[in-house]
């Protein structure tokens, strides 16, 4: 079981490992292949695809199946009707990049997305008053606020779909973690070369070896995709601030000059969702 358990981590988190990478490049070439007005239909149709496999996962069956509609809808929904959506806003009302030395180092689009704390509030208020979940952060938190009467004020979960908790824990981990960077890097604030900002980025990249270690006791194949959704999200924090200082070259924000290295990527990620769709309709027919 722990050889079975060690290899499911290591697939699950090398799964959306590289859906990071993809992700930042399909943006890129996007941006670069298509004109504006064809990127703006492109990446709405691909919001509403997201949004249909979202809910296709809702009437699938196995855990598997869901966490892997829930994932692959979510991606789409947050790429086409998330970032697409705040860069055709930006570019449409003029709003400016941010320049260092010439050179761009936070996109229109991100600078505009740290007005929606308020909004990324209103839903933490309902995930920690009114939602039983298996995240062990919220269970943390609500234990710590509510004590003795958790059982009253939070007293039973929500609906439970698979696809629609995946969609979920996606889209909340993504949108909190660009709200904790970009105030990170607001020199208003702290900077992208403020001590705290690094301590953030070291804290998260234990916080993810602990994470993982975790995950190798998950024996479910969904439960492991799903952990390493957070998990992934929460390495990926000090990746982003390394690249923010140049510390290494981020090949995934220039995918036409490292064609071979992103196709290696590419062929990985389909080798490994292929190998988990085929697990699912092989314990489905079991």
């Amino acid at each position: 079981m722990k050889t079975k358990n060690t290899w499911k981590t290591i697939a699950s988190f090398l799964m959306v490992l590289f859906t990071m990478p993809l992700g930042h490049a399909l943006m890129i070439l996007m941006e670069h292949l298509l004109s504006p007005t064809m990127l703006h239909y492109t990446a709405f149709g691909m919001g509403a695809l997201g949004i249909l496999m979202v809910i296709i996962g809702v009437f699938a069956n196995g855990d598997t199946k869901q966490t892997l509609w829930g994932l692959f809808g979510g991606l789409l929904f947050w790429t086409g009707w998330v970032e697409f959506i705040f860069m055709y806003y930006a570019h449409r009302h003029g709003v400016l990049p941010e320049i260092v030395n010439g050179e761009v180092v936070t996109k229109p689009e991100y600078l505009i997305l740290s007005a929606t704390f308020g909004f990324w509030t209103m839903f933490m208020m309902l995930y920690l008053f009114s939602v039983r979940t298996g995240c062990n952060f919220l269970n943390w938190c609500q234990k710590v606020f509510f004590g003795n009467r958790r059982e009253t004020i939070v007293a039973r979960p929500m609906t439970r779909h698979t696809s629609i908790v995946t969609f979920m824990e996606l889209n909340m981990i993504l949108w909190t973690s660009y709200l904790l960077l970009m105030f990170c890097y607001d020199n208003h604030f702290l900077g992208d070369h403020h001590p705290v900002t690094f301590l953030i980025g070291i804290g998260c990249l234990i916080g993810s070896v602990f994470m993982f270690i975790r995950q190798l006791k998950l024996s479910s194949w969904g439960a492991n995709i799903r952990m390493s959704i957070a998990t992934v999200i929460v390495f990926w924090t000090p990746v982003e601030i390394l690249g923010r200082i140049n510390f290494f070259s981020e090949i995934w924000t220039d995918p036409l000059n490292h064609i071979n290295e992103m196709v290696t990527v590419l062929t990985a990620f389909i080798a490994l969702a292929v190998y988990l769709w085929y697990v699912a309709f092989k314990r489905k027919r079991a």
